[in-house]
């Protein structure tokens, strides 16, 4: 039996890319104050938008919307991803690879999400 999700909360992904920008958040703070304006802003807004995408999404109504801010959510992942290897390349960061393990979960996951959107709009005409 399927359960229906209610809220953007219930959903696993943006628990998931929630918890990404909490560690985020956390692991920025022990960045150089120079970078404070520069990669850290970056990354933090990054960070916040994969859930935030992922939150307004969930209540668009149509699977053209709906995909659109997954999609959204998408791009900015991959831009964290890249943040990522930049903060470890430029001696910021000692690994990355538990975060970058997460980025590759919740992408999954988001590519998941869009795919069955345009199921149920296939099974929906049927």
């Amino acid at each position: 039996m399927k359960t229906k999700i209610e809220r953007f909360e219930d959903l696993e992904v943006w628990k998931k890319a929630h918890k990404l920008a909490i560690e985020t958040y956390n692991m920025t703070k022990k960045f150089p104050n120079e970078e404070k304006f520069g990669i850290v802003s970056q990354m933090r807004r990054s960070a916040v938008s994969v859930s935030a995408n992922i939150a307004e999404g969930f209540k668009r109504r149509t699977p053209k919307d709906k995909s659109n801010f997954y999609n959204m959510s998408q791009s900015s992942l991959e831009e964290l991803k890249y943040y990522f290897i930049l903060s470890k390349d430029l001696g910021y960061l000692q690994s990355e690879k538990d975060l970058q393990n997460l980025i590759e979960s919740i992408g999954k996951m988001l590519y998941g999400l869009i795919r069955s959107i345009y199921r149920e709009k296939v099974d929906s005409k049927q």
